[in-house]
């Protein structure tokens, strides 16, 4: 290919004019830049000319200097200016220009990558042997009475523990550090604690309690013949799992004999009987043939005599609101438990279903013909009426057959400008704890520059500024619009992390969107060279049900692109660690697959079954 002197001419001249560009920029974001920590004061300025090389249209220079087989600036985030002016000087040297430019202040190629394995180390602790991508799992509350537990977790490969604030309390949460610090010990393995502050999540309030009544249910074939009984256990105290015990009277308990017959009316006015099968301690384990609904103040009687007792109290049915497209849904202020609608004799509707929220502060900022998303977007809304106390919202979206609303379900707002401050009092209270015995902070809930400055002025107050890590979770449309200054107020902190909680974020984003938003926020956090936390559902399948799904191995393997991954606890979390370290040290030569020629796979070898195996007596209830 002939290459004509006077457009490599054009280009150069296009370069400098690039590099000027950027350079005003960075002396126009002056103040922002300078109160950053010192080992981000490149970074930051490389972030603010990365952002402004995205805002200039040089996909024409890209093609052009791509013929002619020099680097199209494509994967230049993290050195910017170093790229361009490589560019700038190779094109002069093909044209033997040796005239004198400006050197700008810049971070090399070499050093950019460097700086980003440092602040990933600072903030992640030491990658395990043979890959690069940290892994990061979430405590079960059962870490704090298992020792086993976080031992064999800090075994399979986990890297940092993260403690979510919004689940047990301080008891629960030092006992869970020091299984880890003493698991490290015995290990000789490298750690971290994060916390995750919780943030003002804005949910659904409580409802009310549904009725006191347990069913059971035999299991029949085909032909409606019973293969296998309904079982009761008649026991004289509930254990908190169990959902076929039936409390009884401790002396009617020890009268019953095997072969006896227990009968009862049940809640639907049918006669039905248990018939005594097995006697274990103190439980008795009764058959029955056909399907009962059994509620608290039930008599049951033992056939041929006259010793009879009533049931005890059963939990309430957690209660939910069906809504269907078209129903209206009264939100409201009132903390009163809420219910399902009410129907006159007609069917006719006298009463909205209605549940509370737990955030007032939504009230003041909601407006009339926003979308509103409940419980990860399986229902959506619109807001039709907003009054002081309530809004009204007429159901656009839910399943044929109507869906389910629980309470504690999430609530997302992504049209509504909310002002709210990402750190309540419970934060402020946890932060005491936090500041005590964790690494690194997980922020959640930020939208703003504001929120993180709010959160460095507390931990300025607690005396430990500069002392932890910040990570800060990205799960907001409002966070993602102001990435670049959120960025820039959290540099003020040294390490500083990005977590990308792509489940709230999706609902908020629209899931046609997550590609290129999860890929830009990486983009722009590998410009600061600030280190990503990829997380929401990778392996979620495999965690709680022991079997990977295809997608989320592919999902998995995307993560490399992150130097951090988070799995959730769930009771196969081993098999997802022991996989997901297995991935990501097979893959990690071919990350770099546009940097360098990668190897040939000559054989897809299957992983052995040690990878996956994950044995019962090890599951972990998430």
């Amino acid at each position: 290919m002939k290459i004509k002197p006077e457009s490599l001419e054009s280009d150069i001249e296009l370069i400098r004019s690039i590099l000027s560009e950027l350079h005003k920029e960075e002396l126009r974001c002056k103040e922002v830049i300078e109160p950053v920590h010192p080992s981000f004061q490149k970074s930051a300025p490389n972030l603010i000319h990365y952002r402004a090389l995205r805002k200039i249209d040089i996909t024409s220079l890209q093609k052009r200097i791509g013929n002619i087989g020099l680097s199209r600036i494509a994967r230049s985030e993290s050195h910017v200016i170093a790229s361009l002016q490589n560019c700038r000087d190779i094109l002069k040297a093909l044209i033997k220009d040796k005239s004198q430019d400006e050197k700008y202040r810049r971070i090399s190629i070499k050093k950019s990558s460097k700086t980003l394995n440092t602040h990933s180390k600072d903030l992640l602790g030491y990658r395990s042997k043979g890959r690069r991508v940290r892994i990061m799992v979430t405590l079960p509350s059962e870490a704090a009475f298992n020792y086993e537990l976080v031992h064999s977790l800090i075994e399979s490969g986990m890297n940092t523990a993260r403690i979510n604030c919004a689940h047990d309390g301080p008891d629960e949460w030092k006992k869970m550090i020091e299984h880890v610090y003493l698991a490290k010990k015995r290990l000789r393995k490298n750690c971290k604690i994060s916390m995750d502050l919780a943030g003002p999540k804005i949910r659904t309030g409580a409802l009310e309690p549904g009725p006191q009544v347990r069913r059971f249910r035999p299991v029949r074939n085909e032909y409606g013949q019973v293969i296998d009984p309904a079982i009761a256990v008649f026991v004289t105290e509930l254990s908190q799992t169990a959902t076929d015990e039936i409390p009884v009277d401790r002396s009617w308990l020890h009268s019953l004999n095997i072969g006896r017959q227990v009968i009862f009316t049940d809640a639907r006015n049918k006669q039905r009987s248990f018939t005594v099968r097995e006697i274990e301690g103190s439980k008795v384990i009764a058959h029955g043939l056909e399907t009962s609904y059994i509620q608290t103040g039930t008599e049951l009687c033992v056939h041929d005599t006259k010793q009879s007792c009533l049931v005890g109290e059963l939990p309430s049915i957690e209660q939910s609101l069906l809504l269907k497209i078209g129903d209206e849904l009264r939100i409201t202020k009132d903390k009163r438990p809420g219910r399902p609608a009410q129907f006159d004799d007609k069917g006719l509707a006298i009463e909205k279903a209605f549940v509370s929220c737990t955030s007032e502060e939504v009230f003041n900022y909601v407006q009339e013909g926003e979308k509103i998303l409940f419980d990860d977007g399986k229902i959506t809304g619109i807001v039709r009426v907003v009054n002081p106390d309530e809004m009204i919202v007429e159901i656009v979206h839910a399943r044929l057959t109507g869906s389910s609303l629980k309470a504690d379900k999430g609530i997302n707002l992504p049209e509504t400008d909310l002002n709210i401050s990402g750190l309540t009092a419970k934060d402020r209270e946890d932060l005491k704890f936090v500041v005590q015995y964790a690494d690194v902070i997980n922020f959640s809930f930020v939208n703003t520059p504001e929120d993180v400055r709010e959160l460095l002025e507390e931990l300025k107050h607690l005396d430990a500024e500069n002392k932890l890590g910040i990570i800060l979770k990205i799960e907001t449309q409002s966070a993602f619009n102001n990435l670049t200054a959120i960025l820039l107020e959290g540099m003020k902190n040294y390490p500083l992390g990005v977590m990308i909680a792509r489940g709230d974020l999706a609902i908020e984003a629209g899931w046609e969107n997550m590609a290129r938003i999860q890929q830009e926020i990486i983009s722009l956090c590998r410009a600061g060279h600030v280190p990503v936390v990829w997380a929401t559902q990778v392996l979620e399948t495999l965690a709680k049900k022991g079997i990977p799904s295809r997608s989320e191995i592919t999902d998995a393997a995307t993560s490399l692109n992150a130097e951090c991954v988070m799995l959730n606890k769930g009771p196969y979390i081993h098999s997802a660690i022991k996989l997901l370290d297995y991935m990501l040290k097979s893959l990690n030569q071919y990350r770099d697959h546009n940097e360098n020629l990668s190897p040939v796979m000559e054989v897809a070898n299957s992983i052995t079954n040690s990878h996956l195996a994950s044995a019962p007596v090890d599951a972990v209830e998430g």
